[in-house]
């Protein structure tokens, strides 16, 4: 056996141990799973051109998840599909899975609805915010596996609010029950849309995780995620840590960095990423402002909280948009029309509130370097 092979083994079996401690899991059996595919493609056929829509700046998961439906609803429905984002794909990772996998997703920006009688939705729901669904258009399919916002239940097909870590493994649950042969380049999107969102099967992860996890692993081009894995970075990116350092203030148990000005929105998600892992960091808290919008991202260890919950109170209340779950969320506030009172007022709130949160208001902070 290989050291890749034993690390692999040793991370499955402590995902399987962790996910039969969760209460309420949201899998469902083969013939559940084969009815929702079956009413799906039924509905597809009657219509002739697909738009899937990801969320903005799109992750791993939701690029794959939107990419494997487009192939699937080709294959059993027999209509064009397309797959499209608003905002950019910015991380380099993220950016090394469409190149090298040659994944065929579009900005927004080169869509015209008119073009389409169906939209979907993966990784991401009506009422998030984090999309660039026009208001006078809604979707007839959304799939995701965050919770369930109410408008989803008025979409034709919906398979939303299971309790999953990643719609990667939603949409694994469709191609399995097909029977179809999937290409590797989709395999291999979909096995690192769950790697990635699951944190190697560390971080939010259900049986039903692992079972996608495995059944996709042989089907994957390894050589190709070690590719996506382990992209060229640029200057930049080396710059903007060296000053996340300089910038993060720490709390107790808690990190918070304020960025400034970022060159894409994921680098908020990054650094709020690589604090977490800092010592006995419980919180961690990253924002930078990215054309006149602030985007913000919190990771926890804390079991007993939930993330997406807390960023939705108290972003919501300023006005903007905030998404997540148990262990990680993220949420965007427009900043361009306030003046300068009005933008240092509002972050002396949201900062306090998230202070409070965190449980450390009144701890004196501290520079790491």
């Amino acid at each position: 056996m290989t050291r890749d092979q034993a690390h692999l083994r040793r991370r499955i079996a402590g995902a399987r141990r962790r996910s039969r401690t969760r209460v309420g899991l949201g899998g469902s059996s083969r013939s559940e799973v084969r009815a929702r595919l079956d009413r799906l493609v039924e509905f597809a056929r009657s219509h002739k051109k697909a738009l899937i829509l990801t969320h903005d700046n799109p992750d791993p998961d939701s690029i794959a998840s939107g990419v494997a439906l487009a192939w699937l609803l080709e294959r059993l429905a027999g209509i064009e599909a397309v797959v499209a984002y608003g905002g950019v794909v910015g991380r380099a990772e993220n950016r090394a899975l469409v190149k090298v996998l040659r994944l065929p997703v579009f900005p927004l920006s080169r869509i015209s609805f008119s073009d389409y009688d169906l939209i979907a939705m993966v990784d991401t729901q009506p009422e998030q915010g984090n999309h660039s669904l026009p208001a006078a258009h809604f979707p007839d399919v959304v799939i995701d596996h965050h919770p369930e916002q109410p408008e989803s239940r008025l979409a034709v097909v919906a398979d939303v609010g299971r309790d999953t870590g990643s719609t990667s493994t939603l949409v694994t649950d469709y191609l399995r029950a097909s029977g179809l042969d999937i290409p590797s380049p989709i395999a291999t999107a979909l096995f690192y849309g769950i790697k990635s969102d699951t944190r190697d099967l560390e971080r939010e992860t259900t049986p039903p995780d692992v079972e996608a996890y495995l059944w996709l692993f042989p089907r994957a081009d390894t050589e190709a995620l070690s590719r996506i894995e382990r992209p060229r970075l640029p200057e930049d990116h080396f710059r903007l840590l060296h000053a996340a350092v300089e910038q993060a203030r720490v709390y107790g148990d808690a990190v918070i960095c304020d960025l400034g000005k970022i060159y894409y929105p994921d680098l908020a998600a990054e650094v709020a990423d690589r604090f977490l892992s800092m010592g006995d960091v419980k919180w961690s808290l990253a924002l930078g402002e990215y054309r006149g919008s602030l985007y913000f991202s919190v990771r926890t260890r804390d079991r007993r909280m939930n993330a997406g919950k807390m960023i939705r109170e108290i972003i919501e209340g300023e006005g903007g948009n905030a998404g997540g779950h148990g262990s990680m969320a993220g949420a965007r506030l427009a900043v361009r029309r306030m003046s300068v009172v009005e933008r240092q007022r509002m972050m002396r709130r949201v900062l306090r509130a998230f202070l409070r949160e965190f449980g450390v208001s009144g701890t004196r902070p501290r520079k790491l370097v």
